[in-house]
């Protein structure tokens, strides 16, 4: 079932609240389906285009809800079913009927709103959603890159030697011989020993034809993640060039090294005018010859449709993530359609290669995240309740008192080191927990547990924290600070410290993907405390062990997606709290947005 979700209006004056509504409008604002956004959005469109029929109206509001709400359209069958069942008082179309009655309303024939496979879409997701399959059959009806057979079967058995590397070896050779594919895996499954090696094998092949070097462009959907990349390509790149003896093909590849990665917006050009167009575009193309996007996962529909395009057609588009894990904040889950859509389709336009071995974490917790990932409920509880060392069942209906002692040992940690002024120790202290909730606010909430944590600290130590700077405080970054070079979602903590005369000051200790640095903590803007962080945050990290504390069963972020996000962040352990009923429900509950990207892929003719 569709999951619905509503508000609930905090007094007459919420700013959810449109006033000057009427009609249905009204009673679906009011009930806390839609929002004054979406009035607004609706009344604007009927009154342009002389729209008099509700339930178009309606239909319109509602697409614009599923684009804030992260679809790309609205199914109207599915919600109209699901509204009657969940809120019967409101006037609900027919579901049979109601996306038929749309497509022939003045919206639809004046261009506001098209209705396509009983999805209702805002026109431009609709166009953006066309062009992005058109773009991916162009390039997929393209001559296949030229290879040289005998430099790629000599690249793929130095770089990926042995038994061990057979599936990024497979994986590799795939992506070789592509212009358009997605590698995709879980955390630990070496998607960036295939990233680098994948590189590598290119460059030896431009090499081979007598080409210039590559112009590579990577880039990853945040700040944060364009780091990471970075040092982990960096690092695998050298294991690479160990293995490479001849000087000729060390001299190909050690340039990759150099290669800057970026933030998706800054590769195609940030334009202060526009929030949905770039520099780069149809008419000015990248100039790289191979785009590599790593957390593709985290890749809106919008940003797709703008890397597509911007695209010179003869480059190569390699996109990595984890298809299982959330997906983008914004419409659409593209990487997730691609890959269903390549599994679907009999002629894909992408190449599909899937990395599934694990050699991260151990086997309970492996057995824990492929159960999720497959949504097997039973086996999610077999492997929650094994006995393991690795996973940590609590199921205790108020986890506070088991969670206390964890938690206060953990801050603790944390607190001797910085107080000791070792900046290094209590990095590495942080590193050895995370405490990871699905909501900011409420008893599950990263807000509630930051300050109960601190509660437990001061009752544990006799200290008292009212300073926002105290030392031992750990921090995590909420917004990119170019000037210092911090990133969203980098982490630290503040510490002891001292001038050269002697004079004690303190200090933020902050890790970024390129490592430790100090600053004064003045000179840090947006922070936040993180005793406890939040599952979405916690994207694309990992830590010692992991503490999972599940929402209520009846809460809109209880996935399957978010839980399995939150499991393989462990390297050593994961600790579940959280009842069998809400455990039940997250592996049952999948995040669902309404998208036609996956059929029209699978499609012969979009």
């Amino acid at each position: 079932m569709t999951i619905l979700e509503t508000f609930e209006p905090i007094g007459e004056h919420d700013r959810r609240l449109a006033l000057g509504a009427t009609g249905v409008l009204a009673e679906f604002n009011q009930a806390g389906v839609i929002t004054a956004a979406d009035v607004h959005v609706a009344s604007t469109l009927a009154r342009v285009t002389h729209e008099k029929d509700a339930d178009a109206v309606l239909a319109t509001a509602l697409a614009n809800r599923a684009v804030r709400t992260g679809s790309v359209a609205v199914d109207a069958t599915a919600l109209a079913t699901t509204g009657r069942q969940t809120l019967p008082d409101l006037p609900w179309p027919e579901p049979e009927d109601w996306a038929e009655s749309v497509a022939g309303s003045r919206l639809v024939a004046e261009g506001a709103v098209v209705v396509d496979r009983g999805l209702v879409y805002l026109q431009r997701y609709h166009h953006q959603e066309v062009q992005v399959v058109a773009d991916l059959r162009a390039r997929a009806a393209l001559e296949p890159p030229t290879v040289d057979e005998a430099t790629l079967a000599a690249g793929l058995t130095r770089i990926f030697p042995g038994e061990q590397y057979a599936e990024q070896r497979a994986a590799a050779e795939v992506t070789a011989r592509a212009r358009t594919s997605v590698i995709t895996g879980g955390p630990g499954t070496g998607k960036t020993t295939t990233v680098a090696g994948v590189l590598a094998l290119l460059a030896e092949q431009a090499a081979a034809a007598g080409e210039r070097p590559l112009r590579v462009g990577l880039a990853a959907p945040t700040g944060k993640a364009a780091a990471r990349v970075k040092v982990a390509v960096a690092r695998a790149l050298d294991e690479i060039l160990e293995r490479t003896d001849d000087p000729a093909t060390r001299s190909v590849i050690a340039p990759l090294g150099a290669v800057e990665p970026t933030t998706l917006h800054r590769l195609l050009g940030w334009r202060p005018d526009s929030r949905t167009r770039f520099r780069h575009d149809r008419t000015n193309r990248l100039p790289h010859d191979v785009v590599l996007v790593d957390e593709a996962s985290m890749v809106s529909l919008t940003h797709m449709a703008r890397l597509l395009e911007a695209l010179r057609p003869q480059a190569r588009l390699i996109l990595v993530g984890d298809a299982d894990q959330l997906v983008s904040v914004d419409a659409g889950a593209v990487l997730a359609d691609l890959v269903a859509g390549a599994q679907l389709a009999q002629n894909s336009p992408v190449a599909l290669a899937r990395l599934s071995t694990v050699h991260r974490f151990g086997k309970t917790i492996g057995a824990l995240a492929e159960a999720l990932r497959t949504g097997d409920g039973d086996a999610v509880v077999s492997a929650l309740s094994a006995g393991s060392a690795e996973v940590e069942w609590v199921t205790d209906e108020d986890p506070r008192p088991f969670l206390q002692p964890l938690l206060t040992r953990h801050a603790r940690a944390v607190l001797t080191a910085a107080r000791a002024a070792d900046g290094d120790a209590a990095l590495a202290a942080l590193g050895a927990h995370r405490l990871l909730c699905a909501h900011r606010e409420g008893p599950h909430g990263v807000r509630t547990w930051n300050r109960l944590t601190e509660t437990w600290l001061g009752e544990d130590t006799g200290l008292t924290f009212y300073d926002p700077m105290y030392v031992g405080r750990p921090l995590i970054v909420t917004a990119n600070d170019y000037a210092t070079g911090v990133l969203n979602g980098d982490t630290g903590v503040i510490v002891a410290s001292h001038k050269p005369d002697g004079t004690p000051v303190r200090m933020a200790v902050v890790e970024g993907a390129a490592g430790a640095h100090r600053f004064a903590p003045s000179r840090l803007g947006d922070v936040d405390t993180m005793h406890a962080m939040t599952i979405h945050k916690a994207q694309g990290s990992q830590a010692r062990e992991i503490t999972v504390l599940l929402p209520d069963s009846d809460s809109p972020l209880l996935t399957r997606e978010l839980f399995y996000t939150a499991v393989t962040r462990a390297e050593e352990k994961v600790r579940v709290v959280g009842g069998e009923e809400v455990v039940r429900a997250a592996v049952a509950r999948q995040v669902q947005r309404a998208s036609g990207l996956r059929q029209r892929l699978a499609e012969a003719d979009s």
